[in-house]
Formats: structure tokens, C-alpha cells, sequence
């Protein structure tokens, strides 16, 4: 698809340049990163995921991205925000003191994450995102970092969020916002961890656009 084919802007056209798994079993089932290397698509991703955090009337004091893609879906979106941003990172990468959790992720190993503490001060709100929750582990251990520091989790924000028993439970729980919406046909892809769209996919979907 080429950004002329994109059609209406609420079809979230940009999911269909999303790249299949290559690489087998122990890799995710697929790769958003050609989004964000589409100019187009990233900002259309981030107007929607906006819009909808603004319908949904979901506020925060800053963005905690968890690592590692999550670093760059919640850095970008801190930034239209206007609040700060705040690395979750994976256990040994931080030079300061911080607070570490384990949880399973979604190939089912145990892992183990950090934030720096202090971070923020009781009652700060934070909106946790990550680039995908599947099995919602991950998304876990952030929930118990920033609850043991006193802060409150404002919602969560992912390019999708797929359905399951825990993911359900996120959804009642706390404000969900993600670009794959429930009832649509995305949706239901995800959950079976295919898409319609890998037939037809092809890197130049997303190359950028150069400047000459």
C-alpha cells in the first residue's frame, strides 16, 4: 500500500505495513518498527493513539515507556504530551538506585526490570506503553514498579493489545487505549497472531520518503 492508497484516515491504514516474523518461535510474531520508520504512518499512528487518550479523557503527569520498544512509541507520544518521560528498562542498564520486579514475558521466560528510584513523588500519574502486550507479563512488572513508589497508573497505551484473561482484566482495571481497536477485524487478527495483511506484504510499503 502506498500512502496515495491510504484511504480514509480513521481505517488505521498504517497497521497493514507492519512486517511479518522472519527469524522463527523465539522472536515476536511480527514487527511494528516499519510504522515508525514511515513518517506518514508514525504520525498518524500517534494522532490516533492521542485522540482517543483525549476522548477517553486520560490524563498524566508523564509517560513511562517500557524498554525496549516501548522507549520509542512513549517517547514520542511524552513529547506530544507535554510531560516528561520515563524509562522501564530491563535489570542492569540503570547507574542509579532502582527498583526491580521479575515477570514472565511473552515467550514465557523470566526476566527482570528496573526503574530508577526515586522517580516521581505519591500520586503521579503515570501512562505506561509498550509497543505490543500479548500475554501482558511485561506489562505486569511495570504495574507493581510504579504502584510500589506511589504512583498511579493513569492507563496503558500500546499499538495493540491482544485479548486474553489478563489483558481483559488491564482493560477493567485501568484505561486502554491502542491503534488495533476492539470489535475490528485487527482485533481478531491479532488474537490469532496473523494478519490478513502479511499476503501482500512488502518492505517498501515503508521505506521514508527521501529528500532531494
Amino acid at each position: 500500500m502506498t500512502l496515495q492508497d491510504k484511504g480514509p484516515r480513521d481505517d488505521r491504514w498504517y497497521l497493514n505495513i507492519m512486517a511479518p516474523n522472519t527469524k522463527g518461535d523465539k522472536f515476536a510474531w511480527l514487527d511494528p518498527t516499519s510504522i515508525y520508520i514511515n513518517a506518514q504512518a508514525f504520525n498518524d499512528l500517534l494522532d490516533d493513539l492521542l485522540a482517543d487518550l483525549k476522548a477517553g479523557e486520560v490524563e498524566c503527569d508523564v509517560v513511562a515507556g517500557l524498554d525496549a520498544m516501548g522507549f520509542v512509541l512513549g517517547a514520542a507520544l511524552a513529547a506530544r504530551l507535554g510531560v516528561g518521560f520515563l524509562p522501564i528498562r530491563k535489570a542492569g542498564k540503570l547507574c542509579v538506585d532502582t527498583d526491580k520486579v521479575s515477570f514472565g514475558n511473552y515467550s514465557g521466560r523470566t526476566q527482570d526490570m528496573e526503574m530508577r528510584m526515586p522517580a516521581y513523588g505519591p500520586g503521579t500519574r503515570v501512562l505506561l506503553v509498550d509497543q505490543w502486550v500479548e500475554t501482558g507479563g511485561t506489562m505486569d512488572g511495570a504495574i507493581r514498579l510504579v504502584e510500589r513508589q506511589g504512583g498511579v497508573v493513569a492507563g496503558m497505551v500500546a499499538v495493540a493489545i491482544e485479548e486474553n484473561e489478563r489483558t481483559d482484566g488491564y482493560r477493567a482495571s485501568y484505561p486502554c487505549v491502542s491503534a488495533v481497536m476492539q470489535g475490528s477485524r485487527w482485533q481478531t487478527e491479532c488474537n490469532s497472531q496473523t494478519l490478513s495483511s502479511f499476503t501482500t506484504y512488502t518492505p517498501e510499503a515503508a521505506f521514508p520518503q527521501t529528500k532531494r
